[in-house]
């Protein structure tokens, strides 16, 4: 008998602990997880998250690598090969996605789950399918948005990223190895990760949450069963998880999002300024005292940053009322503006405080064009480059695809006419004969494509 009450004793002071713990480590206002048989349960947020979290099946085809010689008329005769190229092969792939807007069908993933996708199949926790259609994406965020039948849909409503400091709790749902609906748990491990070489707009959360691949494009939710985060990115000897997980922030991915459903696209904007992080040495140089900001290094000529009066040496402290961090922060936050809003600019000048206004406009490099005086090169989207033309996206089966051309070729030269910007592409396509040469940069290596 004494055994038994010493055993309820430890178990009570267990329970009465584990309380304790609950309520001191969970913040005001957060969920906190209900008791189940006189344990804590994440069962009940599950249950109301899980449903809005679906998973992605991309269908695509992949052109075979050919040698640049096999596409030469001249050489297929010349060694007897037919003259049909090889079709693309067939691929799967798999990923997640959240819905994110029950009412209009919008899930939301990531940019390199449904990249080059012919057919995107969203199926959801109760096993109903439907056939996506692909809205937008950016590749910049690794953000991409779907829509679906609105039909009986759970919406996962979103949260604030700006709010989450390390060491909150979170959960990460989505569909690792195609396995199906998993859930992992773990905390925030940082924020505002950068430097990673991941995507052009770098801002991530960092966890400790098992992500894997599959996962991309999943939730990550907080306490309260919002949405903070889209998993998109892990770090791991072979692709597996080590515990370090990276997310876009939902406060970005909104930004996107929004764009996305206005304009099919992400219009970046621009103040026309070159900006680096502010570090101790660079401040004590420039004989400011702060230790977070931008310093500007360069105003380029006639931009929205010359006309606010925006000076090199300036440091920015803060955008429209909130602290900048450093070059990361700011380029991100101008980047998604809209274009032509106002900004407020907080700027530190030889010690003494001001407030600048200044407009946002595009950033001209993300323009992009589909050439329309070569039916040749239908389905390929150009955009200006550093050394010529670059192939910002070439359509599945399109023409331009069946001609050899792929995405992140640059376009140096047309029938042996140099050009350097998409203007100049297209007064060389309409000057061309029947037979286009294209001088090609593919990578490290320089190449010639013949398209009849």
């Amino acid at each position: 008998m004494n055994t038994l009450r010493a055993r309820a004793c430890r178990l009570a002071l267990v329970g009465a602990g584990a309380a304790l713990l609950l309520s001191a480590t969970f913040p005001a206002g957060a969920a906190l997880p209900a008791w189940g048989q006189g344990f804590p349960t994440l069962a009940p947020l599950i249950e109301q998250t899980t449903p809005a979290v679906v998973n992605i099946a991309v269908a695509s085809r992949q052109a075979a690598e050919l040698n640049p010689l096999l596409r030469d008329p001249f050489f297929r005769r010349f060694f007897n090969l037919p003259d049909q190229m090889p079709e693309a092969r067939p691929q799967m792939s798999a990923g997640s996605g959240v819905i994110v807007d029950a009412a209009k069908g919008y899930v939301m993933t990531n940019h390199h789950v449904i990249d080059k996708a012919s057919e995107v199949t969203v199926t959801l926790k109760d096993k109903r399918q439907f056939k996506a259609k692909v809205l937008g994406s950016d590749p910049g965020t690794d953000i991409a948005l779907l829509q679906i039948d609105p039909d009986k849909l759970t919406v996962m409503p979103m949260g604030d990223s700006e709010a989450l400091k390390v060491g909150d709790f979170v959960v990460a749902i989505g569909n690792p190895f195609g396995l199906g609906q998993t859930v992992t748990s773990g905390i925030v491990s940082a924020l505002s990760r950068t430097g990673l070489n991941l995507e052009g707009y770098e801002d991530f959360i960092q966890t400790d949450a098992s992500i894997n691949p599959g996962n991309s494009g999943g939730a990550l939710v907080n306490l309260k069963g919002e949405l903070i985060g889209i998993n998109t990115a892990i770090i791991g000897p072979s692709g597996g998880n080590v515990g370090i997980g990276f997310a876009v922030p939902v406060n970005m991915a909104r930004s996107v999002m929004e764009q996305l459903v206005q304009y099919g696209e992400v219009r970046r904007g621009r103040l026309g300024i070159v900006i680096q992080d502010l570090t101790p040495d660079v401040a004590k140089a420039i004989g400011v005292e702060v230790t977070a900001g931008a310093v500007v290094t360069q105003v380029e000529k006639g931009s929205p940053a010359e006309r606010a009066g925006v000076q090199a040496g300036d440091v920015v402290t803060g955008l429209n009322g909130q602290p900048i961090r450093g070059f990361s922060d700011l380029r991100n936050q101008v980047g998604l503006m809209p274009i032509g809003a106002t900004v407020r600019l907080d700027i530190l000048r030889k010690g003494e405080k001001k407030t600048l206004s200044a407009k946002v406009e595009r950033f001209q490099g993300e323009t992009r064009a589909a050439i329309e005086a070569s039916p040749k090169l239908a389905g390929a989207e150009f955009q200006d480059g550093r050394e010529g033309v670059l192939v910002a996206e070439v359509a599945q089966g399109s023409p331009a695809a069946r001609a050899g051309l792929r995405r992140g070729d640059v376009i140096t030269g047309v029938n042996r006419k140099p050009v350097g910007n998409v203007k100049e592409l297209e007064g060389a396509l309409k000057d061309g004969g029947k037979v286009l040469a294209l001088n090609l940069r593919r990578g490290d290596s320089n190449m010639f494509l013949l398209i009849q």
